[in-house]
């Protein structure tokens, strides 16, 4: 490819606004989880992963994010 095409590409590329996220962690009751999980789901909010809870492992912790508006 020659420089000058590559470099168009590559500022096209750059050029583009990059996507911003927020974030949210919510702490998962055991019997729960599902709706907890569908009430941030209908505000948009999109499931990442979910982990023990840093002081008690039996205490779930979700994280989400979602595009800024």
């Amino acid at each position: 490819m020659p420089q000058a095409t590559h470099e168009a590409v590559r500022a096209r590329y750059y050029s583009r606004a990059m996507t911003k996220w927020e974030y949210a962690t919510v702490p998962l009751l055991v019997h729960a989880t599902k709706q907890i999980l569908d009430t941030w789901g209908e505000d948009g909010w999109e499931l990442v992963q979910v982990v023990p809870g840093p002081n008690n492992p039996e205490q779930l912790v979700a994280y989400l994010k979602r595009e800024k508006a």
